[in-house]
């Protein structure tokens, strides 16, 4: 296993972007203990993230047809990886270079079906924004190869194809503001959770601060209600009590 990895890790690092490579790292992932599997995949796919933005940046100025190469090889690998983050995120990169160079290069046109298959892939693993707009290059690649004289035949198609895109672009966009909504609702709930935390807190102080003046005076008057009582003693002995009156008053002031 380490040998494979350490072998596909080197013709990572040579640029070599093929089907050998891609046949070595299918060849790694076959494991029958999961848990090694695992931690195969987290470190190759750390691996391949970073080794694919330095590719990236080091094929800027290629040819086109090398930057299309390369971005398949890393669609393909991420796929192997099971990092579907990557893999739709380079397969977005190249349809998006497609469309921006099939103006003088026809062949490189991004077909309407190949913005659905996107669409529906992004869906299916949380991405809805960029699902709404492969849904919005669908329709205007689909209304850009509609011409004034089509086949009754394809014109049919066409406009399946458009309910077809308009319905995961709704399922896109009410998922999005579900998401967001979600979030917002989570938030509140728990910065109101705390709020009302903080409250309980605060009015059991006050209940525990009433509850302590409500037993001071408490003991005041029935120390005094004791003192008035006894006015009628002798004075060593109304005295006496006085005294006591003023201890009792003083430790009740602790609670």
């Amino acid at each position: 296993m380490s040998q494979q990895i350490s072998l596909f890790r080197s013709q990572i690092t040579n640029r070599r972007f093929d089907g050998g490579t891609l046949g070595i790292l299918e060849m790694l992932l076959i494991s029958k203990d999961v848990r090694s599997s695992i931690e195969v995949r987290s470190s190759l796919k750390q691996f391949m993230r970073t080794e694919s933005l330095c590719v990236l940046r080091e094929i800027a100025h290629t040819t086109l047809e090398q930057k299309l190469s390369v971005l398949d090889f890393f669609v393909k690998a991420f796929a192997l990886i099971g990092d579907f983050e990557s893999c739709l995120a380079l397969r977005y990169e190249a349809l998006l270079l497609r469309d921006f160079k099939s103006a003088n290069h026809h062949w490189l046109q991004v077909n309407y079906m190949e913005w659905i298959k996107f669409a529906e892939h992004s869906l299916d693993h949380g991405f809805h924004s960029i699902a709404e707009k492969a849904c919005t290059n669908a329709l205007a690649s689909l209304q850009k190869n509609n011409t004034a004289d089509v086949k009754s035949d394809e014109s049919i198609n066409s406009r399946e194809a458009v309910r077809r895109i308009e319905k995961l672009k709704d399922i896109a966009i009410s998922s999005t503001g579900s998401s967001s909504f979600q979030r917002e609702a989570s938030g509140y709930l728990k910065k109101k959770a705390i709020a009302k935390s903080k409250r309980s807190a605060e009015i059991c102080y006050e209940k525990q601060r009433a509850a302590s003046s409500l037993f001071r005076d408490s003991i005041k008057k029935r120390n005094a209600r004791k003192l008035l009582e006894r006015q009628s003693l002798k004075p060593t002995q109304g005295l006496e009590c006085a005294q006591n009156f003023e201890v009792m008053s003083s430790i009740s002031g602790l609670y």
